[in-house]
């Protein structure tokens, strides 16, 4: 086997590997979701199919898999068909970029590889933007194609929010890079090392406890704007059951509403990974080092350092379910308001505040 093809083959098992974690967190959010919420309103959520229901995502999955696939007779066959598949995979390959452990090297067969990060590009954040940008067309197409009043009025409610929300998204990272200094979402991270006080939410610099270069009003701006891009509960407008009957789409059944539930929840956790990453120091713990190195077991730092970031995604992901259990949908009216008139002043003013704080006091 030539040193190509065997590169080849490593990489691919990276990617199935990491892939493999995405799906079993989108079928456990499928459960986890409706047991928080049967819980937070008093009732208890899944309990039929198997103990406590913790086999109800099998369930689910087994019922679209076999569900009659309907195609309506006025609609754009080859966009009714291509938008579930775009928007599957859109929302999966942006965890390309995403560090889930620290930046360490393994040789398999020769071949140096970075064994929690499929690719360390340098713009990882144009990246995933890029990518995020594109998810949009899944949902304009899917509500274009079904040749359905509902699905039309999702598809374009879709538009508007994506564009609103995205630019908002966008200028909340901005302060973050000023700070790192880099694209990277590995470099990025490693910025944030050293304990709790380093990361980016708090913003203390390295040489003193004092907070000057907090990015507190920028992880909210980027919290509020990551639920509304992720169409989640009050900014549900794009599926809006009551309204529109689920929106963009309501003519999907069968695997390729799969697709579209399953996009969604993979969404929910690429921008919970984005967060962890950006203002919550990602895999570093929130004190220097690790257990595991203070007992003289170095080599097994990675595992505590994954199991952060785990717990700091899954925090993120059920904040988005405690949204949904706490709050209305807004209006639509509401929604573009408080995207263009509070959201964007905020995040442009934590760009010029932080700029002028770097400049000035530079992190070191």
């Amino acid at each position: 086997m030539t040193e190509l093809s065997l590169r080849l083959a490593v990489s691919i098992a990276q990617i199935l590997a990491e892939l493999g974690i995405v799906i079993i967190t989108v079928a456990t959010m499928t459960y986890f979701e409706r047991k928080v919420l049967g819980w937070m309103q008093d009732r208890m959520g899944p309990m039929e199919v198997g103990p406590y229901g913790v086999l109800q995502p099998v369930a689910d999955g087994i019922k679209l898999f076999f569900k009659e696939d309907i195609t309506p007779a006025g609609a754009n066959k080859a966009m009714f068909a291509l938008a579930p598949i775009l928007t599957v995979i859109v929302a999966m390959i942006g965890f390309a970029v995403i560090p889930f452990g620290p930046n360490m090297t393994m040789d398999i067969f020769g071949i140096t590889i970075k064994p929690f990060v499929v690719a360390d590009i340098n713009i990882g954040i144009l990246y995933i933007l890029a990518v995020a940008s594109i998810g949009a067309f899944g949902i304009i197409l899917g509500g274009w194609s079904s040749n359905s009043k509902y699905s039309l009025l999702g598809g374009l409610r879709a538009a508007a929010q994506v564009i609103s929300y995205e630019l908002n998204v966008g200028l909340a990272i901005v302060g973050v890079l000023l700070l790192a200094g880099s694209l990277s979402l590995v470099d990025i991270t490693e910025a944030q090392a050293g304990g709790f006080w380093h990361w980016f939410i708090w913003g203390a610099r390295p040489d003193g406890f004092f907070p000057i270069h907090t990015q507190i009003f920028a992880f909210v701006v980027f919290i509020i704007s990551a639920v509304a891009e992720t169409n989640r509960i009050p900014f549900d407008l794009p599926e809006a059951e009551s309204e529109l009957v689920a929106g963009f789409f309501t003519e999907y059944s069968g695997m390729r509403f799969a697709f579209f539930v399953s996009a969604e929840y993979a969404s929910m956790t690429l921008v919970s990974c984005v967060a962890a990453s950006l203002f919550l120091g990602g895999w570093n713990a929130p004190y220097p080092g690790t257990i595991f190195e203070y007992v003289g077991l170095e080599q097994m730092a990675w595992i505590e350092h994954i199991a952060w970031f785990a717990a700091k995604v899954y925090f993120f992901l059920f904040m988005f379910v405690w949204i949904r259990a706490t709050l209305p949908r807004l209006r639509y009216d509401q929604l573009m308001r408080f995207g263009w008139k509070v959201m964007l002043p905020i995040a442009l003013a934590n760009i010029i505040i932080t700029a002028i704080t770097v400049y000035f006091f530079p992190r070191g």
